[in-house]
C-alpha cells in the first residue's frame, strides 16, 4: 500500500500542474474592453473644466 501512495503523489502533482497550466494560459482579453472604457471615462472626467470651485 505504501508503494501505491508513493506512485499516486506524482500523479496528483501532474494533474494539479496540468490544471494550473490550463488556468494560467486562459484567454484573458475579455476584460480589456471594460478597462479601456473605464480609462476613457476617467480621462474625460479629468479633462472637464472645474465648476468654479477654487478649492485645491
Amino acid at each position: 500500500m505504501a508503494v501505491l501512495t508513493w506512485l499516486l503523489i506524482p500523479l496528483f502533482a501532474a494533474v494539479g500542474a496540468a490544471i494550473w497550466a490550463s488556468w494560467a494560459a486562459r484567454n484573458r482579453t475579455s476584460g480589456d474592453v471594460a478597462e479601456l472604457a473605464g480609462y476613457s471615462r476617467f480621462r474625460e472626467a479629468m479633462e472637464k473644466s472645474h465648476s468654479g470651485s477654487d478649492a485645491v
